[in-house]
């Protein structure tokens, strides 16, 4: 009875510390603990500077932009990047056929910026169709780097190759600069749901 009682109360003691560390079982991993916290607290972004494709500067995070949508890549990924590169295509061409292209700006932001330098992101932006107007690609400076991933609660690992494990998503800031959403790099749908609602 006695080795009953004491699995009970681990049992109990368990189940309440997991409840506590998955916001209530609505946590279950450390992205959707990312996405958890995005959603509910909307953190404001610090405005980091940025040089697109094209050489041009522009700011990321600072009020007044545009509702942006940004993934973050490198240019010599084979794998997600890839596909994070066709999404956004995808989700360029259905802003453009809904009319709200020019009220979005999509950014394609490389957290390699050393090994991407304005020609590796010109080729990107060409391989996939990104042309500058709704689609741009772009690195941080180096000062920026640490605070742009940390700010967006980005995780990025060398994998030993000359490459980057890296969580890929679909970062929405909005007008004043604050990160409110986080989607799946293929939620074509849903993104254009959220874009909708904020215009």
């Amino acid at each position: 009875m006695r080795s009953f009682l004491l699995s009970a109360v681990i049992v109990v003691l368990g189940a309440i510390g997991l409840w506590q560390t998955t916001d209530g079982l609505r946590a279950l991993t450390a992205e959707s603990a990312r996405r958890l916290e995005v959603a509910t607290g909307k953190p404001a972004l610090p405005a980091l500077s940025l040089e697109d494709m094209a050489g041009r500067s522009l700011t990321l995070g600072r009020p007044g932009d545009k509702l942006t949508l940004a993934e973050f890549i490198y240019t010599s990924c084979p794998t997600i990047c890839r596909a994070a590169g066709e999404s956004m295509a995808m989700l360029r061409d259905r802003l453009a056929a809904d009319g709200i292209g020019d009220r979005v700006r999509l950014l394609s932001v490389s957290f390699d910026p050393l090994q991407d330098d304005l020609e590796a992101l010109a080729d990107y932006g060409e391989w996939h169709g990104a042309a500058g107007e709704i689609w741009t690609v772009a690195r941080p400076s180096l000062t920026d780097l640490d605070v742009m991933l940390a700010s967006f609660g980005v995780q990025v690992i060398p994998d030993g190759f000359g490459g980057f494990e890296h969580n890929a998503a679909l970062h929405m800031i909005d007008r004043d600069g604050h990160l409110i959403g986080i989607f799946d790099i293929d939620d074509i749908d849903g993104a254009v749901r959220a874009i909708e609602a904020k215009l």
